[in-house]
């Protein structure tokens, strides 16, 4: 599983997915996979979540991870349906424990020193920043993380693509997150080949980050 998340990583933004309809899970896959981003973050947020990530991890060309996991038994039902990661929007020290215990991949969302400081003492080394622009954006970011070195983050909140080339370009950023590339109204509407384009057009920014 971690070499899974490490390849999630390797593409620099992971597209985050609030879907109603688990006939949506194929369209959505291909969508993603056509326009060169096989990745997605499935949130908790509704009931169909743990069926979605259950068919889309088992395509195979997919990486699936869990979003907006915020206790043991989401963590639980997450990875028995073949979540590759486990993301939150908090630090849940049980929820972090019971991934790790289980060979999963976790990623606390973190705010302050504080917290990062406390999931370093678990362990973890790549944390999510959120919600990213309402904190204050990368001049927080570059603030709070300056004392410890060894850790990366992903930005999630408020990342689009007017900001996404200046996140990654920070040194302690590793990839960012965002509802941009797959918004539910596109899925809802059935709008796949708008979400190809906003796929493609994110890629061609990691492409221009890069090259600065």
């Amino acid at each position: 599983m971690e070499d899974k998340f490490k390849s999630a990583l390797n593409m620099s933004v992971i597209p985050v997915v609030t879907i109603d309809h688990e006939n949506h899970a194929t369209p959505l896959a291909e969508a993603l996979i056509k326009g060169g981003l096989p990745c997605a973050e499935i949130t908790f947020r509704t009931a169909a979540a743990i069926r979605v990530i259950k068919a889309l991890s088992g395509r195979g060309d997919l990486i699936v991870g869990a979003g907006t996991v915020l206790n043991t038994e989401q963590a639980r039902q997450a990875i028995q349906s073949g979540a590759s990661f486990v993301i939150s929007p908090c630090l849940n020290p049980k929820v972090v424990s019971y991934c790790l215990d289980a060979g999963i991949p976790a990623v606390p969302g973190v705010s302050t020193p504080t917290e990062i400081g406390m999931a370093v003492d678990l362990g973890l080394s790549i944390l999510k920043f959120f919600p990213a622009e309402a904190l204050g954006g990368i001049k927080t970011l570059g603030a709070i993380s300056a004392p410890f070195e060894q850790v990366q983050f992903i930005p999630t909140g408020g990342i689009g693509p007017g900001n996404m080339v200046a996140y990654l370009q920070h040194p302690k950023v590793i990839a960012c997150a965002g509802s941009w590339l797959v918004k539910s109204k596109l899925i809802i509407e059935e709008k796949f080949d708008e979400i190809t384009r906003l796929t493609r057009e994110a890629l061609l920014l990691v492409e221009k980050a890069q090259q600065r």
